[in-house]
């Protein structure tokens, strides 16, 4: 293992790979664009483990059309597209709609008007066969403040309705707003598919997506210590609505925590979340690769 001149490992070095998972599995959301190596060394190390889709998740415009070129060019590769919640109000200041989620980004004059030109360009990714949902999109109030609240409602708003449209899933963030988001599902109507990327609430929470119908994908970040109220979330989530994501290369699972993440590490988080439920990885897997293959509809 790589270490640093203390002899410690070095923070910076990709973690081992893990034991194949014996059941093939989905990572149901990860960033292809913002890990480092090629595409096709990301999908050939994840394969050797078991994870033989990914979804590549789009945050901005040039980074929606990179995901589904990428989902046109890999059989193993489905894309969403979508304005991160972040990056609409971004749009709307002016501030550039490259956001610095992607290696594509690039700036242009903000305000409604461009805010209105970039949900069409992802409204045209949307219609595209290999693009099998709509997001990342939803609501942020962690690190947009009161005055991008507007923005990213209104951008919210805009993805339900395209997703609906094309019969695309729809793809959640939801950040310190949970109230807000179920609202705004419940006032616009949820698309037949709604999937609550790295789920973030809790037991109760949970209760209520379960009743709706709406998928909870669990990434690493419920292998931390201080996790306990995501743990207790995925005990009582109806299994068949359970994914696994990495959301790379963030979120590494433990005991990896602050080193790159990428799709190959699920069967780490897929062990962690067998253990939680009290049954066996091959089960787990089963039902995860099953319910991945229904969210998006591939």
């Amino acid at each position: 293992m790589p270490s640093s001149v203390s002899g410690a490992p070095d923070k910076n070095a990709a973690p081992p790979l893990p034991e194949p998972l014996r059941v093939p599995v989905a990572d149901s959301h990860t960033h292809l664009d913002m890990q480092s190596g090629t595409v096709e060394e990301g999908l050939a190390k994840a394969a050797a483990v078991g994870v033989t889709t990914v979804v590549q998740v789009g945050c901005d415009v040039k980074g929606s059309r990179w995901a589904a070129e990428t989902a046109a060019a890999h059989d193993a590769v489905h894309a969403t597209v979508a304005l991160h919640p972040n990056e609409a109000p971004r749009i709307v200041h002016g501030d550039g709609a490259g956001g610095g989620w992607s290696r594509q980004g690039a700036r242009r004059p903000g305000g409604d008007a461009a805010l209105d030109e970039a949900l069409a360009e992802i409204d045209a990714l949307a219609a595209l066969s290999y693009v099998k949902g709509v997001g990342e999109t939803g609501l942020d109030h962690f690190r947009t403040g009161p005055e991008g609240k507007e923005a990213q409602e209104r951008s919210f708003r805009a993805h339900i309705e395209i997703a609906k449209r094309h019969g695309k899933a729809l793809v959640i963030h939801d950040r310190d707003a949970h109230a807000d988001v179920l609202r705004i599902l419940e006032e616009e109507g949820a698309p037949e598919r709604t999937v609550f990327h790295c789920y973030s609430g809790d037991a109760d929470m949970a209760a209520v997506c379960a009743r709706a119908g709406y998928f909870m994908s669990f990434a690493g970040n419920m292998t931390f210590k201080n996790a306990q109220p995501l743990r207790d979330a995925l005990a009582v989530a109806p299994l068949e609505l359970v994914l696994v994501e990495t959301d790379a290369p963030f979120l590494t699972p433990a005991p990896y925590r602050g080193r790159p993440n990428a799709p190959y590490l699920i069967p780490v988080t897929v062990r962690a979340m067998a253990a939680v439920r009290g049954i066996d990885e091959d089960t787990l897997a089963t039902s995860i690769s099953a319910n991945t293959a229904r969210a998006f509809d591939y």
